[in-house]
């Protein structure tokens, strides 16, 4: 692997590059509940489309840093298992809201469809690790295929925000997603402007993450797989549960769970862009089991969400809080032992 840093200097850079992305996470979080206000797109989709692609970013550079680099299992596991990490965000986003539990207060049919949406993406993923390698262009069908499942989810997703043909029954602790009133001296390209600066801020800081956790690799022989699970995707996951804790404070509680959904299902087409990038053949092709590992735990994550997003349990920590963090953390252990 050439171009990799020295072990301090990769330790160091990725430390730097984490506090980095939660700071950007934090104001993300606010300028982006503003944005839902003032354009009249609501918390749930501004969270899934606005929050969920610019927090994404940093994870984004990271895959295609790992795919350019010839390291295609660490661009692969940096994606879904940033999905797995922030699947388990939501767990802590629970502990601090102490009301009720958070899929309870939160409730959105949005959220619910992006859940289900999640679990399809990645069987898409899993159908391209199936099909032969033939590639067009030199772009696997599964990755073109990820794009338009991932287009006509958000116009699905948007259609069911405007005219839901169901509704999530109020409740004592349901929390309503109501617009506040914009500020004197509030211009919206004054909040377009920072959205777009703390976007970029966020995609520079993945890509020097993505470069420490490849020196890491290096320096330390340990697999791409655990690394980009354990490290880097958590380290560019930052975002989200900043964004989310932020957001919880703040009694945004839907734009809250849509930020980290919606986040999620963007994060899956990070592989059909290192696929792109990726110039030795099909990327799926190159997919190991522990890689497989990751992404069957991670679809098993999702699951338990959004069971929890439909049951609405009363509880303060329901049973998928308790199950995804039994999960996420049993994941990590067998996967380190794989």
């Amino acid at each position: 692997m050439t171009g990799t840093w020295s072990l301090p200097l990769a330790a160091a850079a990725f430390a730097v590059a984490t506090v980095v992305i939660a700071f950007a996470g934090a104001r993300l979080a606010r300028v982006v509940d503003r944005l839902a206000d003032r354009t009249g797109l609501g918390e749930a989709i501004s969270g899934a489309v606005l929050l969920g692609s610019a927090t994404s970013l940093a994870g984004l550079t990271v895959s295609v840093v790992a795919a350019a680099s010839n390291e295609p299992s660490v661009a692969i596991s940096n994606s879904v298992g940033g999905i797995a990490a922030q699947t388990a965000f939501i767990v802590a986003l629970d502990i601090t809201h102490r009301g009720a539990n958070l899929e309870r207060a939160s409730a959105s049919l949005t959220n619910v469809f992006n859940a289900l949406l999640m679990v399809t993406l990645l069987g898409v993923v899993v159908l391209g690790v199936a099909m032969p390698p033939d590639t067009l262009f030199g772009v696997h069908p599964a990755s073109m295929l990820l794009l338009v499942v991932y287009g006509y989810g958000l116009r699905l997703s948007r259609s069911i925000s405007t005219e839901p043909m169901w509704q999530p029954r109020r409740t004592a602790d349901t929390w309503l997603d109501e617009p506040e009133e914009a500020e004197p001296d509030e211009r919206l390209t004054g909040l377009w402007t920072q959205f777009g600066a703390l976007a970029v801020i966020t995609a520079f800081s993945g890509w020097v993450v993505g470069r420490a956790g490849l020196s890491l690799i290096e320096a330390t022989g340990l697999s791409g797989t655990f690394v980009a699970v354990a490290f880097t995707a958590v380290a560019t996951s930052l975002p989200e549960l900043i964004t989310g804790l932020a957001a919880v404070r703040a009694g945004a509680l839907t734009l809250a769970v849509g930020g980290i959904i919606g986040g999620n299902t963007f994060d899956t087409l990070f592989i059909a862009v290192s696929d792109i990038v990726y110039q030795r053949g099909s990327l799926y092709e190159q997919v190991v089991p522990s890689d497989l590992f990751v992404i069957g735990w991670t679809t098993l994550l999702t699951g338990i969400l959004g069971a929890g997003l439909i049951r609405r349990q009363r509880a303060w920590i329901g049973f998928e809080g308790v199950a995804i963090l039994g999960g996420y953390v049993g994941g990590l252990v067998i996967l380190w032992r794989m």
